[in-house]
C-alpha cells in the first residue's frame, strides 16, 4: 500500500513536491480510512486543477518511477535514461529528476528513492522502519559508491556489480534478493490509467471475461447495477480474419497487421438488446458489436471494469488520469465508492485520480485529506497541496462543513483556470 509519493525536476515539477495517503487527524468520514497496525491510510484521493497544472504530470510521474524501477536491468551499459527535466530554469537540465515512494508491504514500512539524469543514477536509497524518526538505511548509494547495511545483507558484494545506469534494487532483487523483490512487486502491481484512452485496457478485460476469472462476476453486477442499455453480453473468440480489417485502411497500416496478427486470436465482445414488435412486445433479442453501438461512455466503463475490479480483489494500487471523461457524475461517484466503502473494499486497495468533475466535491464523498490540488506558481512550477494543509486569508483551516465545490469554483483555494476579460 502507498502512504506518500515525492517527485522533483520532472516534467512541470520543479521543485519536490509530495502526496500523501496517510490520513490526517480529522473526523469526518471514518470509512474512508484503512487502519492496519498504527497506521491510517487513505483509501482514495483525487487530484483538482486548472488544464496544464501538473495533474496528470503527477501521475505520470508514478508511471515513470515504475517504468524505470522495472526497466532498468534491461539496460545496456551506454543506454541513456528516461529523463524528463523541468525546461523552464537554467540550472534544471543539470540536475537529477527525484522520485520517492513510501509504501508499506508485509506489514513493514519502506522507503525508496532514487534520482537520475540523462546518463547516470546519481543517488539511491531504501530505508524501512515504523515511522520516520525510526526508520534505519537498508543501502545508501552516492556517486562516490554504495554503502549496504548487514538489514540488507542481500546486496553486500553486488556493489561493484552494478553499472551506473542501472538501478541497485533491480539487479539485487533478479540476484534473489527478498526484500529487493518485494519492492519490485510493488511496482508490478499498480498501474496508470488513462481516461482519455480506454481501448488500451479493453483487451484485459475481455481476457477476464472470456476466461471468467476473478473480477468476471463483479463486473457483470456493475453493467446491469448501471443500467447501460443492454441486458446481457456475450463475450466470443476467434482466429485473426484479415478480410474483416476495414477496407479504409491505409495499405501499409493493413500490412502490418496482417503481419503482427496471422496466427493469434482475437477476443470480441457483444452486446445483447431485446428486440420488440409494434406493441412494445419483446419477441427477440440482438447482438451488436459493443465499440460499434455502445456510447463512448458506457464502452469506458466496461472497459474500466476489468482493472477496477482487478485491483479490488487483490488490494493494490489504481492511478486514473482523467476518470471523469465521458462518464456520467453518478457513475463516476458509484467507482469512488467502490474504493471508499470496505464492505465494497475489503482488501484495502487505493485509488488515485484526476478529474475537472467538480460534482464530487458536493457529495460528501471524501475527507479534506483526500482532495489534492495542482497550481502553477508565476514560474510555471506545479505546486501540490490538499485541501487540509489551506490556510485561509483569516488564519483558518477549512471547515468541514464548508460548500468545498462553490468555494474551489470561487477560487477559494486556488488551483482554478485564470481567464483573461
Amino acid at each position: 500500500m502507498i502512504l506518500k509519493f515525492s517527485v522533483g525536476n520532472f516534467l512541470s515539477f520543479y521543485e519536490n513536491r509530495s502526496i500523501s495517503f496517510e490520513a490526517k487527524g480529522i473526523s469526518e468520514l471514518k470509512q474512508n480510512i484503512i487502519r492496519i497496525d498504527s497506521y491510517k491510510l487513505l483509501r482514495s484521493a483525487v487530484i483538482y486543477g486548472a488544464n496544464s497544472s501538473g495533474k496528470s504530470n503527477l501521475l505520470n510521474a508514478l508511471d515513470r518511477m515504475r517504468d524505470c524501477v522495472l526497466n532498468s536491468v534491461k539496460l545496456n551499459d551506454s543506454d541513456e535514461l528516461d529523463f524528463s527535466p523541468f525546461l523552464l530554469s537554467k540550472s534544471s537540465e543539470d540536475e537529477p529528476t527525484f522520485f520517492e515512494v513510501t509504501l508499506l508491504k508485509q506489514n513493514k514500512r519502506f522507503r525508496y528513492g532514487f534520482e537520475y539524469n540523462l546518463s547516470e543514477v546519481v543517488n539511491e536509497w531504501l530505508y524501512v522502519g515504523k515511522n520516520s524518526k525510526s526508520e534505519t538505511p537498508l543501502f545508501i548509494r552516492t556517486q562516490e559508491g554504495i554503502g549496504v547495511t548487514d538489514k540488507f545483507k542481500e546486496g553486500i558484494g553486488k556493489e561493484e556489480a552494478t553499472n551506473k545506469n542501472r538501478l541497485f534494487i533491480s539487479l539485487v532483487a533478479q540476484l534473489g534478493g527478498e526484500i529487493s523483490k518485494q519492492i519490485i512487486e510493488w511496482f508490478k502491481s499498480y498501474n496508470v490509467l488513462s481516461g482519455l484512452d480506454h481501448k488500451d485496457y479493453n483487451g484485459f478485460t475481455l481476457r477476464m471475461l472470456l476466461e471468467k476469472h476473478e473480477g468476471c462476476n463483479q463486473s457483470l453486477a456493475l453493467y446491469k447495477k448501471l443500467e447501460l442499455g443492454f441486458k446481457d453480453v456475450q463475450i466470443s473468440e476467434s482466429e485473426f480474419n484479415p478480410l474483416e480489417l476495414p477496407d479504409s485502411l491505409p495499405k501499409n497500416i493493413r500490412t502490418k497487421l496482417v503481419k503482427e496478427m496471422t496466427g493469434k486470436t482475437m477476443v470480441s465482445m457483444k452486446t445483447v438488446h431485446d428486440k420488440y414488435d409494434k406493441k412494445g412486445n419483446i419477441i427477440d433479442t440482438v447482438l451488436l458489436d459493443k465499440d460499434e453501438s455502445e456510447s463512448e461512455g458506457t464502452n469506458k466503463i466496461m472497459d474500466l471494469s476489468g482493472p477496477i475490479f482487478d485491483t479490488l480483489i487483490l488490494g493494490r494500487l489504481l492511478v486514473i488520469d482523467e476518470l471523469d471523461t465521458k462518464l456520467h457524475p453518478l457513475i463516476t461517484i458509484h467507482i469512488v465508492n467502490l474504493f471508499n466503502n470496505p464492505e465494497t473494499n475489503p482488501n484495502n486497495a487505493q485509488l488515485l485520480f484526476a478529474t475537472h468533475d467538480t460534482n464530487l466535491l458536493s457529495s460528501d464523498l471524501f475527507r479534506r485529506d483526500q482532495i489534492w490540488f495542482t497550481e502553477k506558481d508565476e514560474k510555471e512550477q506545479t505546486d501540490l497541496y490538499s485541501i487540509h494543509d489551506i490556510n485561509l486569508p483569516d488564519g483558518t483551516k477549512v471547515r468541514n462543513d464548508s460548500n468545498l465545490e462553490k468555494n474551489y469554483i470561487r477560487g477559494r483555494y486556488g488551483a482554478i483556470p485564470f481567464i483573461t476579460k
